[in-house]
């Protein structure tokens, strides 16, 4: 499966910029790939109340009764309204 990504452009100070060259040269992966790397272990460590997901649950009665069955297609409909 190809991985969509969408480009982004951040100002990094000087001294960010050697240590991610540096880093990525030892890990031997690109500075694009140990930046997202770095973005999903941050993402990870969040603790689990500012987990945005979080604000889906418990949000009222929605007056379906697939959801048990049904919770994957309905959260992934959720997600791109």
């Amino acid at each position: 499966m190809r991985m969509i990504i969408k480009p982004i452009q951040i100002y990094l100070k000087p001294e960010q910029d050697q240590a991610l060259r540096t880093l990525a040269k030892c890990l031997g992966i690109s500075i694009a790939e140990l930046i997202r790397r770095s973005v999903d272990m941050y993402l990870r460590s969040l603790p689990v109340e500012e987990d945005p997901a979080l604000r889906l649950v418990a949000l009222g009665h929605s007056g379906r009764h697939d959801l048990a069955a049904d919770h994957d297609r309905v959260l992934t409909q959720a997600g791109r309204q």
